[in-house]
């Protein structure tokens, strides 16, 4: 079983539009949708959701008011100012309030307070589901709005796949990777049988397509690189080769701009299922290269 995993160096290289095309073409095949932050596999395989599953993460402080003698040490030692302190008509303190917003779950008022009347909550940051596509079994991920460690989303998918997978003797985990090199993006290289780079033929997009290559190669993972509009401008197409030649980094496709691109969008459905043109040809020879890269 081997694992790929599609990633960018920034938002909107078209990396979801290719990974879908990859997991429309693949047979035997389990999708993790791992940009977690942002995901939106699921408009192009249009998942049936089967399992519906918490996520936890992060502690939040409660204050026990039955508890509380307002002493006021939670608020003077909160460095992000997320304590509040209401008082009576007479000036006198009432109550002390948290805001979940300003709050980073530090803990120093909890640790600190000498009643024990700030507690950690367990904070419900999202949800993770398994699903059926037309295409076969799908991991995907919600994060709520404002929460974190969505490193830690993008593992449970990414084990989740993994199970379901050895489970049913699959073939491959096809994974749509987050953009960037934070931790959501470390969270999806790590282990990983191969890269697949989306990049675009902008000063941005070879920047940033530098940036993530150093941090797949910082974790041995083998990487390939797709450029994607790659006519759109070509001398940075050829820039973005000379880049790769010189780290060592294999060109496997450059996709040309195509409408047909954005129609199958509107359609919701994979490209190269969408239209047979030079576009659908060069992504199943990106798909057959990967193959025998692996």
């Amino acid at each position: 079983m081997k694992q790929i995993v599609v990633i960018s160096g920034k938002g909107g290289t078209g990396k979801t539009v290719i990974t879908a095309s990859l997991a429309a073409l693949a047979e035997n095949k389990v999708m993790a949708d791992c940009d977690v932050d942002a995901a939106d596999l699921h408009l192009l395989l249009h998942p049936e959701v089967k399992e519906k599953h918490p996520f936890t993460a992060g502690k939040t402080p409660v204050i026990d008011h039955d508890k509380c003698i307002k002493c006021g040490k939670c608020l003077a030692h909160c460095r992000f100012e997320a304590i509040e302190c209401l008082k009576d008509k007479k000036g006198q303190p009432e109550k002390f309030v948290i805001d979940p917003i300003s709050c980073e779950g530090c803990a120093v008022c909890s640790h600190l307070c000498p009643v024990e009347a700030i507690n950690m909550e367990e904070n419900d940051s999202g949800q993770w589901f398994i699903s059926e596509t037309e295409y076969g079994p799908m991991v995907h991920a919600k994060l709520g709005i404002a929460e974190e460690n969505s490193g830690k989303l993008v593992a449970v998918v990414r084990q989740q796949a993994r199970l379901i997978a050895e489970q049913d003797n699959k073939d491959y985990v096809i994974i749509d990777g987050p953009p960037g090199i934070g931790c959501p993006v470390i969270a999806s290289l790590s282990g990983v049988d191969a890269a697949l780079i989306v990049t675009e033929p902008t000063l941005s997009g070879m920047h940033d397509m530098e940036r993530v290559a150093s941090v797949s190669k910082h974790f041995g993972v083998r990487t390939f690189v797709c450029i994607n509009k790659y006519d759109l401008n070509m001398e940075n197409s050829e820039k973005i080769e000379e880049l790769c030649r010189d780290s060592g980094i294999e060109v496997l496709s450059k996709i040309p701009f195509d409408k047909k691109m954005v129609e199958s969008l509107v359609k919701g459905v994979p490209v190269v299922q969408y239209n047979a043109s030079r576009l659908s040809a060069e992504i199943k020879y990106l798909w057959d290269k990967i193959k025998s890269g692996l």
